[in-house]
């Protein structure tokens, strides 16, 4: 390949290459459990499910049942990709006016009227049931094992544990009791334990007990979770007024009635191609069409304006990225079109909109016919920091965040899901369950006139947003990161280096990264950096300088801070399998054989 920098010469770690079977994830535990489910003989769909029901355990900073996910998967001998719909809607009762009647003219970032339907439990187990091949009991076994006998808390969750302990301890109790049983935050590596978890993954396995088959012991185990206790016991607890992020108390308008209605499902992807590659996303009640349009964007120059670890690549890369997203704020959300922003015409347009110079505007593009959304534009610093949303400081630090977990298969089978939300700094814990409800609503608008207005049944447009990249219609690696905005930002680089610059994924995951804060942020309270963009160091001084030397404001951030992407593949070339894992914050693992 021409015109990027060479990929190093050495890696943080190898990437894995195999027959058997591969995991990567965010976290070791999860990953480990995804292969010993393939070493059991499982699939790639029992692995991953099993995975992420770990994830829920140990992981409880960053994602929890009370949350919601997007996968995306090609199931072997399939027609194509397909989509996992884990995002649960608005409640019934999340209207406008209620919000307002409340004082608000945001969203709250923390608290029980920033809840969606949970989504991720019903979506990990209609997964199982149409493409598993295990018992609910055998896949739960790992999770319902680490909650109940314990197991060590990352200093991540310790540290997000602190953050919140003031919450906990004045306004949160039933959090305090959960997290800080001692009535002290619990130190990095200690044991802990979440018997009331345990009981709740008891209960959807023995809902299934006299059920005639697996099929319907699966969809008993639903029916428990979505009629039973996890939905009477959480809209009642959320029902009493509690504090929010915004310093105020309020009553959750989630109902048993809205838990029962809900059903993950499936869709058919989005996809566009780029340098003789189709790259597929879910729809746009998720960010995935921004990173479309990009690529597509970014496949009209040639290589040399396509390297990070370039002046000229890293500005075409963040100019690209703005208008990208900032089309996403303009005209994506549940239901609306994707084709005219990815139109030959559209996005031609909008390349020649990058010059020489950063912008400092906030520009979305024309669509004939339609009237985009402007948000408002508040600026960073003058509104107090959100409990716990996932969002990444200038110093690449997370607030909150997300997991991401990919496996493939010997049979071919391959799959990247993307869970979050339902964060243990979400709002209450619900004592009965050992975990709280999420905040997702705080990604919609108190305004109708926005794509993504709060109304009843809407999917909130969540950042949640896993890739599957495939040739002539074979699939070749899945991958996803966390990241809040910073998702489709840690991908595209990703991606360049893969696709056009002919670096291994464990090559382009360790390369140093960047991303733009000139965007419209997607968790409360909603600011916007203009020209803002955040580097790794590793990228180098000639890059940095030639980026403030183009009207770049530019934020060093570390050598290794920015990125949390794990990824798995297939080579067509002699049918191995691989997999590959992020370095940064020490946690994130592959393993395979």
């Amino acid at each position: 390949m021409t015109g990027f920098t060479p990929p190093p010469a050495f890696t943080t770690r190898p990437q894995l290459v195999g027959t058997f079977g591969m995991a990567a994830s965010t976290d070791a535990t999860a990953t480990a459990t995804a292969q010993a489910v393939l070493e059991r003989g499982g699939n790639a769909f029992d692995a991953v499910v099993a995975g992420g029901f770990v994830l829920h355990v140990v992981e409880p900073h960053l994602n929890g049942p009370g949350g919601d996910l997007v996968g995306i998967f090609h199931a072997e001998g399939a027609d194509g990709p397909t989509v996992l719909m884990g995002q649960g809607p608005a409640p019934a009762g999340a209207t406008i006016a209620h919000y307002r009647a409340e004082g608000l003219d945001l969203v709250p970032g923390a608290g029980g009227l920033a809840a969606a339907v949970p989504g991720a439990v019903d979506a990990w187990l209609v997964l199982l049931r149409d493409h598993g091949t295990w018992e609910l009991g055998d896949v739960l076994a790992y999770a319902i094992g680490y909650a109940r006998d314990g197991h060590p808390l990352l200093a991540q969750a310790a540290a997000t544990i602190a953050r919140v302990s003031g919450l906990f301890r004045d306004h949160w109790p039933t959090s305090a009791d959960l997290w800080m049983p001692e009535g002290e935050v619990p130190a990095p590596g200690a044991m802990v334990r979440n018997p009331a978890y345990a009981a709740v993954l008891d209960r959807l396995v023995a809902a299934g007990a006299g059920a005639a088959d697996r099929r319907a012991r699966i969809d008993a185990g639903r029916a428990e979770w979505k009629t039973g206790l996890v939905a009477t016991a959480s809209t009642a607890f959320l029902a009493q007024p509690h504090r929010h992020s915004t310093g105020a108390d309020h009553a959750a308008v989630l109902t048993a009635d809205d838990f029962a209605a809900f059903d993950a499902g499936y869709e058919r992807p989005v996809t566009a191609g780029f340098r003789g590659h189709t790259v597929a996303k879910a729809g746009s009640w998720s960010q995935g069409p921004a990173l479309l349009e990009a690529l597509r964007i970014l496949d009209g120059f040639t290589d040399d304006r396509l390297d990070p670890q370039t002046p000229a690549g890293a500005h075409t890369i963040v100019e690209t990225l703005k208008l990208a997203l900032a089309d996403r704020d303009a005209y994506l959300g549940d239901g609306a079109p994707v084709d005219a922003l990815l139109d030959e015409a559209y996005i031609s347009g909008r390349r020649a909109q990058i010059g020489g110079t950063a912008s400092h505007q906030w520009r979305p593009g024309a669509v004939p016919g339609r009237t985009p959304f402007h948000p408002p534009l508040r600026a960073e610093g003058g509104v107090a920091a959100g409990t716990g949303e996932p969002t990444v400081a200038p110093t690449g630090q997370t607030r909150g965040d997300t997991c991401h977990i990919d496996v493939v298969d010997r049979w071919g089978n391959i799959v990247a899901v993307t869970p979050s939300g339902g964060w243990l700094q979400s709002s209450p814990a619900i004592p009965e369950l050992g975990f709280c409800l999420g905040t997702r609503l705080q990604m919609m608008w108190l305004d109708d006139a926005a794509p993504t207005a709060l109304r009843p049944g809407a999917r909130p447009r969540t950042t949640l947003t896993p890739t599957l990249v495939l040739k002539d219609g074979l699939p070749l690696f899945a991958m996803g990161t966390p990241g809040g905005d910073q998702q489709e930002q840690w991908q595209l680089p990703m991606l360049l280096r893969m696709l056009a610059g002919g670096y291994t994924a464990q090559q382009a995951i360790d390369a140093p990264t960047l991303h733009t804060t000139a965007l419209v942020d997607s968790f409360w309270p909603r600011t916007w950096t203009p020209a803002g963009v955040v580097a790794e160091d590793r990228l180098g001084a000639d890059v940095i300088d030639g980026l403030r030397a183009r009207g770049h404001d530019v934020t060093r951030t570390g050598d290794w801070a920015l990125g949390r992407l794990s990824a798995v593949g297939i080579s067509r070339e002699d049918g191995t399998v691989w997999a590959a894992a992020n370095p940064r914050g020490m946690q994130g693992y592959a393993a395979g054989r």
